[in-house]
């Protein structure tokens, strides 16, 4: 009988491209990953990778069966959910994409809240991006994702996802104490088409809608600073090098010398939202986790419109 555990790991070497990527996702070793497909072979008689380089790719068959195991795989899943469900047991790992500003402004608290509702569910957390968290949920190497958009970039979710909006996060321009800007009550992005800016890396969501900022007024923003965390952006404001762009999500006290102005025009906000798979829906597990999460949420983010 064909391995489910295996046909996993097939599945997760085609949609993350390699063994090494695939293992990472499943938290398990390249090693493991590796032998749970040579088993597959064994199972199947067909080949279903085939070297490429220093990488592997799915032979026609692997492509076959790991077609066939999405849908296998779902079922399953929404089977154990279902179970799970039918029996009241609250139990289980929830495996939780989440970004970074969420990680310190939602998750942190909603892990205690978890413990006290059901104790004997663990939430886990790994920090991805948006966008590759929405795959990784997809693809079944995570359960759940906290993720976010700046309105009206878009993050598509796939048809087979569901999705919980939380609420809206804002940001601000933060700027040293000393700078012109620091007693306005609002700027718009006129106000600072010259300034020299601190900036997340390109291809990040952050990065796109400053990008955006900027391009609706016929320019390009000028970044003199790269960095990953906000934490960074925060220190460079303070020493006066830069200014930036940081949501008030996990952002924390200020401190001394820098200043946060709203900017109005445009104004800087963000949708944050759950997603998960649709065969999950019945798992008491993830519902107990997203509503954790969804009630930490609460406490900083904006209502949407009609909440």
């Amino acid at each position: 009988m064909i391995d489910p555990v295996a046909l996993r790991s097939l599945v997760a070497v085609e949609a993350h491209g390699s063994v090494g990527a695939a293992a990472a996702a499943l938290d398990y070793t390249p090693s493991a990953v590796s032998q749970q497909i040579k088993r597959l072979e064994t199972q199947t008689g067909v080949q279903l990778l085939e070297r490429q380089g220093r990488g592997v790719l799915l032979t026609e068959a692997g492509r076959t069966l790991s077609g066939a195991a999405r849908g296998l795989l779902a079922d399953m899943e929404r089977l154990e959910a279902g179970l799970h469900g039918a029996s009241g047991e609250t139990v289980g790992t929830v495996r939780l994409a989440t970004f970074a500003t969420a990680y310190r402004g939602v998750v942190v608290g909603a892990i205690g809240r978890l413990r006290e509702a059901a104790p004997e569910v663990v939430l886990r957390p790994d920090e991805i991006d948006p966008w590759d968290a929405v795959d990784a949920v997809a693809a079944g190497t995570h359960d759940l994702a906290l993720v976010h958009n700046w309105e009206p970039l878009p993050l598509a979710i796939p048809d087979h996802l569901d999705v919980r909006h939380l609420g809206r996060d804002r940001a601000d321009v933060l700027v040293h104490e000393d700078h012109p800007l620091a007693t306005r009550r609002s700027i718009g992005v006129r106000d600072v088409l010259d300034e020299h800016w601190a900036s997340v890396a390109p291809g990040s969501i952050c990065h796109q809608w400053l990008q955006k900022m900027y391009a609706d007024v016929g320019r390009a923003p000028r970044i003199a600073h790269v960095a990953l965390e906000f934490a960074t952006h925060v220190a460079l404001v303070a020493a006066g090098e830069a200014i930036a762009l940081v949501p008030r999500l996990g952002r924390g006290p200020l401190p001394a010398g820098v200043v946060a102005v709203p900017i109005v025009d445009p104004v800087s906000e963000r949708t944050v939202s759950l997603v998960w798979r649709r065969t999950m829906t019945a798992s008491p597990a993830l519902t107990v986790a997203v509503d954790c999460l969804a009630a930490e949420a609460s406490r900083d983010l904006r209502p949407l419109s009609g909440q």
